[in-house]
């Protein structure tokens, strides 16, 4: 494992391109190997040696080099990158990231040959973006100025595109991102050496993957089941379709597998699944952010009463059940709040502002038949204020086993919402449903360590 920790953690990088190279497809271009020496040269907090070989640069073959580098990014069509990757490997890098593709069989066989010989391991071919680790400022992506914020989340993905689109979502909520990977044609390093890396990793608290295929099913499972002890794994999963799975198979070299098999097999490793994006990031956003839920009763409190009844109309489509107050609960809150029905889904009325969000939140998590809570707060059409929220978070560091998640349904009052409470441990979601789901994940982690 010290050569798979070397793709996240190398002291020393070689990125090797061309500046004048005139290929058409693959990738391979002078404008992507510029920009991933702009990122590297930007973030990286280690050494970066340029290896520039068509042009009269400073090194232009791996031996000029003044050491040998941990790691080498490799950015040439096929057959080049295949030459640069045997000189690494003569000279013991320890790993190398393949970002361009294109490979045909042969050409794969030839580059795995290299680790059999030499020992170096190979994340690729075909990653399109490579590697980032947040704390060390790795960056091999080629969109210029793209670095999410230091966190515990680890995304591992099969996909360039989908990887592209969790790292934009990242970046545009600001959401902790502590290692993300994209695997490509994974003819070396795979999920398995993945997971086995991010299972150690004391940054990472929560890993998502994005696959489309399993080689080693046996060995994912089993490296799974170790891990969920220790923190969450959640996938999604494509190509469950018959056509999508024709697709799988051409894009990343990948065997999808049936869909049937593979989410039994996820059950039993004790991994959650989800079903789309935004599902994997909303899911790990809560995992990485609050405590699993050991139970199926949620408490609803809301200052409006049309939300909090999709809510609860959410929380029966996800199996999980609205929790029935103790009368103790309820009598003491519509004593302080005369016009307020404290039967669950609570709605607080549309002038509820932080004092009654406080005392109403406390009192429902201090109810022993309440497992996690789910709060709306609107701004329009309510009183409710931006730093109305602030109450929130206080009041739910009392209670430290039981989840809370936060709904200020909408676009702008969300956007408003999140810039109080967005670094905060409390998660935020723009519809009532996507927090349930949230909800229901912890659930299901609950359950993982309730089973484990």
């Amino acid at each position: 494992m010290e050569n798979v920790k070397a793709i996240f953690e190398p002291k020393t990088v070689a990125l090797i391109g061309s500046s004048r190279i005139k290929e058409k497809v693959g990738m391979a271009s002078p404008q992507l190997f510029e920009n991933v020496v702009y990122n590297m040269r930007k973030f990286f907090r280690g050494k970066t040696y340029v290896l520039d070989v068509d042009a009269n640069a400073e090194y232009t073959r791996v031996d000029e080099l003044p050491e040998t580098p941990d790691m080498a990014v490799l950015m040439l069509p096929p057959e080049q990158s295949i030459e640069q990757a045997e000189k690494c490997a003569e000279k013991r890098v320890k790993a190398l990231v393949g970002i361009t593709g294109g490979y045909k069989d042969d050409q794969r066989r030839r580059l795995l040959k290299l680790k059999e010989e030499y020992g170096v391991r190979i994340l690729g071919p075909n990653t399109i973006m490579g590697v980032i680790n947040a704390a060390n400022g790795l960056n091999t992506t080629f969109e210029r100025d793209v670095m999410p914020r230091k966190g515990s989340i680890a995304v591992i993905c099969q996909s360039g595109g989908v990887g592209a689109c969790l790292l934009d979502w990242a970046c545009f909520y600001n959401v902790g991102i502590s290692k993300l990977a994209f695997m490509g044609d994974k003819i070396d390093v795979d999920d398995v050496d993945l997971l086995r890396y991010l299972g150690e990793d004391e940054e990472t608290k929560v890993v998502c993957l994005y696959m489309e295929g399993i080689k080693k099913g046996r060995e994912f499972i089993e490296e799974a089941r170790k891990i969920v002890k220790k923190k969450p794994l959640v996938v999604l999963k494509g190509g469950i379709t018959e056509e999508s799975v024709k697709r799988a198979k051409s894009h990343t070299a990948s065997i999808a597998g049936s869909d049937e098999i593979f989410n039994a097999a996820l059950k039993k490793a004790g991994i959650i699944r989800v079903e789309d994006i935004e599902e994997l990031m909303n899911s790990a956003i809560a995992l990485s952010k609050q405590p699993p839920m050991h139970g199926d009763n949620i408490a609803i409190v809301s200052n409006v009463g049309g939300p909090a009844i999709l809510a609860a109309d959410a929380v029966a489509r996800n199996n999980l059940k609205l929790a029935a107050l103790s009368d103790e609960t309820k009598r003491k809150i519509e004593g302080l709040y005369p016009g307020v029905d404290a039967t669950n889904p609570i709605d607080m009325i549309a002038d509820a502002r932080a004092e009654r969000y406080s005392k109403v939140l406390e009192l429902v998590l201090k109810d022993k038949s309440v497992d996690g809570v789910l709060i709306i707060n609107m701004l329009k059409s309510c009183f409710f204020e931006p730093e109305d929220a602030e109450v929130i978070p206080k009041i739910a560091r009392k209670y430290p086993g039981k989840p809370v998640v936060d709904v200020p349904a909408g676009g702008e009052d969300f956007a408003l919402v999140y810039k109080v409470l967005g670094d905060t441990n409390i998660p935020l979601y723009n519809l009532p449903e996507k927090a349930v789901k949230a909800l229901k994940a912890l659930r299901l982690y609950g359950r993982v360590l309730e089973k484990h």
